[in-house]
């Protein structure tokens, strides 16, 4: 017998369709423990027949032109990012999900800043995986739609949700490329949507487990397994206390829970003594604002103000799996931003690890006091390129949503590369401007060189980037203001509701295409 969960009007088409081979021998419950998921393009012109691609094509031949008919009476056509399940076709694979992926021709859309059809793909594979999850089946295999990278984003990227610390958990499904198509891109489609996926476990998870300390080790574990060319450093506050970062440690101060400065290096070079890049990132693991506390709606999603510390340690992790040949650093200071008596006051004056002098006049402009003083640091390796990322202003939720990373850089070439690497991942950046305008928002101080916040209430991310500029020397730098794309609601159809783990994909991009042309 069929399982109970097949509708009785699919029974009926079955039947008519004389797919009856399978429907009498019965099906075992061992049988049902794969799904397939085949893709279709929509019509390029009315009068036209939406086509399979070569695997789905090569489906339908396999059970007799059965798909074909199947879906021509199941309904209109498949639009982009839609889904048809169809059952019994063939015994190994008991359920197949047919996705629509929109028009064959689609490509690079200048408009958009990114290449649709590989967006395209990542949807459809992501919905069609969702409705095998949803069947219960342990496997499923997937057909590389044109692009087996792309194919195997959307299916590890689309499965993933946080549910660690449930007892009731979904189905885990195992993804595994349909054919003899690219294997080569395949894994490495794997590998680029595990490095996203490790950002959003860390992002997700609760702060009072994912401590700094707790947040070193579990970064530390995956460095050291991803290769033997990485070392761990995880710094006690007595070397942040050594290196003079005041800024920071005037933030993990209001803290009980002791403060991390988290360095990591991947020497993959064949010159161990080639110049690193270097990748800086925001670790706060719990933001309550300090004493100019947030309003209490919505605060528990500061358990992701980590997120920038989140996505630069995993795109290493990931570029470390790739054996790239390039030596790379990620800097993450780890702290939380509490209220208590010992905390940063509005009106202190702290002092960074150059010398400058912060007046802080909003304890919950925190990020940027941290990232100042590991700017500073950053600069002692003579790196190639400095790029930090951070969960850091409202402002730039509010300018830009979760539409595109909003970045801030000295460095045309540095931006192109970035937005180029984008274009690839669909994880899109978006220029924003370093004037000398809002530097001079922030240096127009009463009681120190630099105020922590602008002068106005307005273009709030930009004069936090100007902020930062005033710790960096470096030709070549970057700021990457990730606040607006640090959830997904439904804006990104591949990825489910919660912590996003945005830009990793795009930040291994760009490592990927440095570690190929340098210049």
């Amino acid at each position: 017998m069929f399982p109970l969960r097949l509708p009785a009007v699919a029974q009926v088409a079955l039947r008519r369709l004389g797919v009856r081979r399978l429907w009498d021998r019965g099906l075992s419950t061992a049988d049902m423990t794969k799904g397939l998921v085949l893709g279709i393009y929509s019509k390029d012109k009315d009068d036209d027949v939406p086509q399979f691609t070569s695997a789905g094509e090569n489906f339908n031949k396999l059970v007799a032109g059965k798909l074909r008919e199947m879906l021509d009476i199941s309904g209109p056509p498949l639009k982009a990012g839609k889904t048809r399940t169809f059952y019994g076709l063939h015994q190994d694979f008991p359920s197949v999900v047919v996705v629509g992926l929109g028009k064959r021709s689609a490509g690079f859309d200048d408009q958009e800043n990114w290449n649709e059809g590989k967006e395209n793909i990542r949807a459809a594979v992501a919905a069609g995986c969702r409705q095998v999850q949803d069947l219960e089946l342990p496997s499923v295999e997937v057909d590389p739609c044109g692009d087996a990278q792309a194919a195997a984003e959307g299916a590890v990227l689309g499965l993933y949700e946080f549910d660690d610390l449930k007892q009731k958990k979904k189905v885990a499904v195992s993804p595994k490329l349909y054919g003899s198509g690219d294997q080569e891109a395949w894994e490495k489609g794997v590998l680029f949507a595990s490095g996203q996926n490790l950002a959003r476990q860390l992002m997700e998870s609760p702060a009072n487990e994912m401590t700094p300390t707790k947040f070193a080790e579990i970064i530390e574990k995956n460095l050291k397994d991803a290769s033997s060319k990485t070392k761990v450093h995880i710094r006690p506050q007595s070397w942040i206390e050594e290196q003079e970062m005041g800024s920071f440690l005037s933030v993990a101060k209001g803290s009980e829970e002791p403060p991390v400065f988290l360095e990591i290096h991947y020497t993959g070079s064949p010159n161990s003594s080639d110049a690193p890049l270097v990748l800086v990132g925001k670790g706060i693991t719990f933001d309550s604002g300090g004493i100019s506390i947030k309003a209490s709606a919505n605060m528990d999603l500061m358990r992701a103000d980590m997120g920038g510390a989140a996505t630069i340690c995993s795109a290493i992790v990931s570029a470390a799996k790739l054996n790239l040949p390039i030596n790379v650093i990620g800097l993450a200071p780890l702290c939380e931003n509490m209220p208590s008596g010992k905390a940063n006051k509005p009106g202190d004056v702290v002092r960074a690890k150059n010398g400058k002098t912060i007046q802080v006049d909003n304890t919950d402009a925190e990020g940027r006091l941290i990232l100042a003083d590991a700017l500073c640091y950053a600069h002692t390796f003579n790196p190639k390129v400095i790029i930090n990322a951070a969960t850091l202003t409202g402002a730039m939720d509010v300018a830009l949503g979760s539409g595109a990373t909003g970045v801030f850089t000295n460095s045309s070439w540095l931006w192109n590369k970035l937005f180029e690497a984008s274009i690839e991942t669909g994880d899109r950046v978006w220029r924003m401007p370093l004037f000398e305008h809002y530097t001079r928002q922030v240096v127009d101080c009463q009681l120190a060189d630099v105020n922590n916040i602008g002068k106005y209430k307005s273009a709030g991310a930009c004069t936090a980037a100007a902020f930062l500029r005033e710790f960096v020397t470096h030709s070549k730098w970057a700021h990457l203001d990730i606040a607006g794309v640090m959830t997904n609601k439904d804006e990104v159809p591949y990825l489910r509701k919660g912590m996003s783990g945005r830009p990793t994909r795009t930040l291994i991009e760009f490592l990927l295409r440095f570690s190929k042309n340098c210049s």
